[in-house]
């Protein structure tokens, strides 16, 4: 049966979630564009705003299981609308922020919030309900590839914005952009009438949410993925925070760093898809492993040579590849190991070392920046980390295939 008559029933959903993912996450990867002259304006260290940063990034992590949980107890719907409106509050603080408590409370914590609630885990786990398991993998890229586009479209306007009025302006531009999270979170929250699927024997959606957690830290595939995902979270948050910082020491173009951010937004679709459909014929873990490594690789080989625009776009373009190709292979082997019931808590859970990661790339770089004077150190660290976990990723995944959890009996 052709793809799109699959879908036809719950494209509404579908295209909610990508919506609000794509605009969750590309406004939020297009922030370090207002880094330099929100800094200097306000005066506050570039170590400050990227504290913001990370403490966004904690709280995103630490609280994607708590989200996923609630999901359970009360629906998609209430859980994506709340973020929503948490996103655009966070927005406005940053645009009239005049000190350091503006930006941490609004970069910080209500931006940090509000993604636990709508970004990839939450999306992609209301697309894996939405669609029959033969398609999964493969619809899971099309919304990973769908919701990339963020960065496409947010990083060039915000950065047009930013040269022309001003970084306010820029940041007015992104609340009103982040407005339309809201019709996209209660088109996609109709996934709330669509009933789980009659669960099988290794399934362990009858569990508690303590029984569901224990069981998946107790898989080992899913506790090496875990591990590794801490070097995703490093490697991408510290490009998205610090190359437009990079490119401005280097004396190129700023517009170069909004255009690069696009660039890889609009590769992250080719990414998405293609690892989408990977997923669905090969080992999820081993091509999380790949990722990995070849990030490292690319990372490398951009820090070594001269900066240039040529270079830094070609980067861009490869990164871009590899960059949200993630988010379908790890919603989709944690929907294998443990099913769909308690998919975003689960997710969320392994999502948390991501985040961890993603705190070390925003504020390590700051920190290794202002003692240091370049960011030599902290690339280094990021691609000796990244070949690492991702050797170790593919060797276990090839060693050792995921299997489900062994069955679980209900408790109190």
């Amino acid at each position: 049966m052709p793809l799109l008559q699959v879908l036809r029933p719950t494209l509404p959903i579908l295209i909610g979630a990508s919506i609000m993912l794509t605009l969750s996450m590309g406004l939020r990867q297009s922030l370090g564009i207002f880094m330099q002259p929100l800094t200097h304006d306000i005066h506050i260290s570039i170590s400050d705003f990227t504290l913001a940063l990370a403490v966004q990034n904690l709280a995103w992590g630490f609280l994607q299981p708590l989200a996923g949980a609630m999901t359970v107890r009360y629906g998609f719907r209430p859980i994506m609308i709340v973020g929503a409106l948490m996103y655009i509050v966070g927005l406005i603080l940053m645009a009239t922020a005049n000190g350091l408590v503006s930006i941490m409370i609004g970069a910080g914590v209500l931006i940090g919030t509000s993604l636990a609630c709508t970004a990839a885990a939450i999306a992609m786990s209301v697309a894996a309900r939405a669609v029959p398991e033969t398609v999964r993998s493969t619809v899971l890229g099309i919304v990973s590839g769908a919701g990339s586009l963020g960065a496409l479209l947010s990083a060039p306007i915000g950065q047009l914005l930013n040269e022309g009025f001003g970084w306010r302006i820029g940041l007015a531009g992104f609340v009103i952009m982040s407005v339309l999270m809201i019709p996209a979170a209660w088109y996609a929250g109709r996934v709330d009438r669509i009933p789980l699927p009659k669960p099988s024997a290794d399934d362990i959606g009858d569990a508690t949410a303590a029984t569901a957690a224990r069981t998946a830290f107790g898989n080992a595939s899913f506790v090496v993925m875990t591990c590794a995902y801490l070097v995703c979270g490093m490697q991408l948050v510290f490009l998205t925070t610090h190359l437009p910082s990079y490119l401005a020491i280097c004396g190129l173009d700023p517009m170069l760093s909004a255009q690069t951010l696009g660039m890889i937004g609009g590769f992250n679709v080719l990414g998405s898809l293609f690892f989408g459909w990977a997923g669905q014929r090969w080992n999820k873990l081993a091509l999380l492993g790949a990722i990995y490594i070849l990030r490292s690789l690319a990372l490398a080989w951009y820090f070594m040579l001269p900066a240039t625009s040529f270079s830094t776009l070609l980067f861009g373009a490869i990164m871009g590849f590899l960059w949200m190709g993630v988010g379908p292979l790890v919603a989709g082997a944690v929907a294998e190991m443990f099913g769909l019931r308690w998919q975003a808590m689960i997710q969320g859970l392994a999502f948390m070392s991501h985040q961890i990661g993603s705190f070390l790339g925003a504020y390590g770089g700051g920190v290794l920046y202002d003692a240091l004077g370049s960011y030599t150190m902290a690339w280094r660290i990021g691609v000796a980390l990244g070949l690492a976990g991702g050797i170790v990723q593919v060797a276990f995944a090839l060693i050792r295939p995921s299997q489900p959890p062994a069955p679980v009996l209900r408790t109190a």
